[in-house]
C-alpha cells in the first residue's frame, strides 16, 4: 500500500507538470482537470502525427496492390511508393547508367532524408509500420527487458554490409536489391501470397453467405482479383515463407529487419548522418532513467551518445521522458551527445565490398543469361527488353503478376534462370496464356524491364507493321503426346484456339482406321513458325493436361536478335 501510495504521488506531480498520458489521467480520482492547452498539445504531439502518416502511407499501399487490376487500373500512380524508394533509383541507376522515367521521384526521399534524417522508415514505410504494429501487438515484456532489447547492438552493422554488397552487383549489371528492399519485398509478398490467400477467404464468406440467402456480389469487389475464382503462383510459399519469417522476428527482436537486414534503411541511414535536425538531448536535465529506450525504434541509444545514422525519428522517446530532457531540434544540437555515421569498421568495408565483388560474376556464371546456354522456358512478358538488360532493370516487384488477369506471369523459381533471375517475371502457359491484347505488364513496370507498348505495336498493326507482331517464343509437338499422332483420335484443340491470321497451327488431313477397325479423319497439326507469336493458348487448351503435347520454348522471341528460329520470314504477313 505505502508502494501504491508513492506511486500515485508521482503520477499526480507528473500530471502537473503536464507529462501523463491522457488515458491514466482519467483513472485516477481526485486529479484536477487537465487544461485545454495541455490537452491539445497532447493530441497534436509529433507521434499522433507520425502514428497518422503511418496509417496513411499503409492505406496508400494497400490500395495501390488493390488497384493493379485490369478492371481497376485507369491510370492510377499504383507504382507510386516503388517510384519513390531512393534504393531502386540508386541501383537501377548503377547497372542501367540512367534513370528511368518516374524513379527520379526518389530524389524526394533522399532530400527529406537530409533534412529531417530516417522518417522514411517509421513515418511512411509499410513494411516498417507493420513490423511496429506486430511488435506492439505482442508486446508483454516488462519495461526493463525492453530497455535491453531497445540498446544498440553491434550487430547492426550487418545491413551496411548488405547495401554495400547490392550496390556492387548493381554496378556490374545484376540488380538483386529486389530480394531484401522492404517496398519491393512486400509488395512482392502482398500479390502473390497475401492476395490469393485473401480472395479465397474472401470466396469462402462469400459461399457461406450465399447458403445462407444473403446477397454476395458487394463481396467480390473486395477480391484483389475480381471475377476470377482463384490465382496460383508457383513458388509463392517460400515468397510468403521469408516474408512471414522477418514479420515473426519482432516477437524475439523489435524491428529486427529494419535494424539488421534493411538495405534500403543502411542507405537512409547513411544519409541521415548529415541531417539537419536531428534528437538532441539536454544533458542538464537527464537524470539516466533510461526511460526513452522503452519504445526507441531505431535503437540508436537516446540515452546517451545518440547514433543518428540508426535514429527512425519516430519521437518515441520525447515522448516517453519524463524530465523533457530530448528534442528534436535544428537548433541547440549538442555535438558531444551524438555518434552521427554508422558504426562501420574499414574491415567490415572491405569484406562486404568484397563479397559483392565476387557475388555479381558467381550469379552471372551460375544463370541463364547468355545466348549459348539460355533457359527455353525463360519466356518474358511482351515488352520486355532484352535478357541482360531485363536482369539490370527489374527488381522483382511482380506488379507484373499482379495485374496479369490469365495469372500466366509466375514468379521464376531456381529451374528457369537460376538464382540471378529468381522471382522475375515468366510465363507459365501451364497455368494460362498471353491475351492478345493486353498490355497491362507494360504499363505497370516501375523500371522498364518491361517497357511500355501499345496493342497496335504486340500485334505488329499499323506503323508497326513492318516490322511484325512481339513473338514470345516459339511452339513444338510433342508427337509421342499428340492425340491425332500418337493415338488415333481426332482432335483439333490447338488449331481451333491459335489466335492468329493466317493460323500458325495447320493440320494434315488423314484418314485412317483406328484399332476397333471404325474409320476416322486424324487432323494431325504441325507448326509454322512464321506465324506463331508465342502466345501460349495452344499450351494451355491443349487436352493432353500433365504435359501437353504443345509447347512453347523462348526460342525465335523477338527482343533477342541471336535467339531467332528462321534467318528470314517465308511470308510477308508476319515479317521476322
Amino acid at each position: 500500500m505505502k508502494r501504491f501510495k508513492q506511486r500515485l504521488a508521482r503520477l499526480r506531480l507528473a500530471q502537473r507538470l503536464g507529462q501523463l498520458p491522457g488515458l491514466l489521467k482519467k483513472r485516477l480520482p481526485g486529479l484536477p482537470a487537465e487544461p485545454l492547452r495541455e490537452q491539445a498539445n497532447r493530441r497534436l504531439r509529433l507521434t499522433n502525427v507520425r502514428i497518422l502518416s503511418q496509417v496513411l502511407f499503409f492505406a496508400l499501399f494497400m490500395l495501390a496492390v488493390w488497384a493493379t487490376w485490369t478492371s481497376r487500373l485507369g491510370g492510377y500512380p499504383v507504382s507510386g511508393l516503388l517510384e519513390l524508394d531512393p534504393l531502386v533509383l540508386i541501383s537501377t541507376f548503377l547497372a542501367t547508367g540512367y534513370v528511368y522515367k518516374l524513379l527520379g521521384w526518389g530524389l524526394i526521399i533522399i532530400a527529406v532524408t537530409f533534412l529531417f534524417g530516417r522518417v522514411f522508415c517509421n513515418w511512411m514505410c509499410p513494411f516498417g509500420t507493420l513490423h511496429q504494429f506486430v511488435g506492439w501487438l505482442f508486446d508483454r515484456r516488462p519495461a526493463a527487458e525492453r530497455i535491453r532489447l531497445n540498446r544498440y547492438h553491434p550487430a547492426q552493422y550487418i545491413k551496411y554490409s548488405i547495401l554495400i554488397v547490392f550496390l556492387l552487383m548493381s554496378a556490374m549489371g545484376a540488380l538483386q536489391i529486389g530480394l531484401l528492399d522492404p517496398i519491393v519485398m512486400m509488395y512482392r509478398a502482398m500479390a502473390t501470397f497475401v492476395s490469393p490467400i485473401s480472395d479465397a477467404t474472401v470466396d469462402g464468406v462469400g459461399a457461406a453467405a450465399e447458403g445462407m440467402g444473403g446477397g454476395v456480389q458487394w463481396l467480390d469487389a473486395l477480391k484483389f482479383a475480381p471475377g476470377t475464382d482463384s490465382r496460383i503462383f508457383v513458388g509463392s510459399f517460400w515468397i510468403g515463407a521469408l516474408f512471414l519469417f522477418f514479420v515473426l522476428m519482432n516477437l524475439w527482436q523489435p524491428r529486427f529487419f529494419c535494424r539488421f537486414v534493411c538495405p534500403l534503411g543502411a542507405l537512409l541511414g547513411t544519409l541521415a548522418s548529415k541531417s539537419l535536425f536531428r534528437i538532441n538531448r539536454i544533458v542538464d536535465r537527464c537524470t539516466d532513467c533510461n526511460l526513452c529506450l522503452q519504445r526507441c525504434e531505431g535503437a540508436s541509444d537516446p540515452q546517451s551518445q545518440l547514433r543518428q545514422a540508426e535514429c527512425f525519428s519516430c519521437m518515441n522517446c520525447i515522448d516517453d521522458c519524463p524530465e523533457n530532457a530530448l528534442e528534436f531540434t535544428l537548433l541547440r544540437q549538442d555535438k558531444k551527445q551524438v555518434l552521427p555515421y554508422p558504426d562501420l569498421s574499414r574491415r567490415q568495408v572491405v569484406f562486404a565490398g568484397a563479397l559483392g565483388l565476387i557475388a555479381a560474376p558467381a550469379l552471372r556464371n551460375n544463370g541463364r543469361v547468355n545466348d549459348e546456354n539460355f533457359s527455353a522456358a525463360m519466356i518474358r512478358p511482351p515488352g520486355s527488353v532484352e535478357e541482360a538488360e531485363f536482369l539490370e532493370r527489374c527488381i522483382k516487384c511482380d506488379q507484373c503478376l499482379n495485374v496479369c488477369p490469365t495469372n500466366v506471369l509466375q514468379p521464376a523459381t531456381l529451374a528457369e534462370g537460376g538464382f540471378e533471375a529468381l522471382w522475375t517475371p515468366v510465363m507459365n502457359f501451364r497455368i494460362g496464356h498471353c491475351q492478345l491484347k493486353c498490355n497491362l505488364c507494360s504499363e505497370v513496370c516501375p523500371t522498364g524491364a518491361i517497357r511500355r507498348i501499345s496493342v497496335a505495336e504486340k500485334l505488329g498493326e499499323g506503323r508497326y507493321a513492318e516490322q511484325g507482331p512481339v513473338r514470345l517464343g516459339t511452339a513444338f509437338f510433342d508427337l509421342g503426346r499428340c492425340l491425332p499422332w500418337a493415338n488415333q483420335i481426332p482432335c483439333v484443340v490447338c488449331e481451333e484456339v491459335c489466335p492468329v491470321a493466317p493460323k500458325a497451327i495447320q493440320t494434315y488431313d488423314e484418314e485412317a482406321k483406328d484399332v476397333f477397325g471404325q474409320m476416322v479423319v486424324l487432323n494431325k497439326p504441325f507448326i509454322v513458325p512464321d506465324l506463331c507469336i508465342g502466345c501460349g493458348i495452344c499450351e494451355a487448351e491443349c487436352p493432353v493436361q500433365d504435359q501437353p503435347a504443345v509447347y512453347v520454348t523462348a526460342v525465335g522471341e523477338s527482343r533477342s536478335d541471336n535467339r531467332k528460329l528462321l534467318l528470314r520470314s517465308r511470308t510477308p504477313a508476319r515479317p521476322i
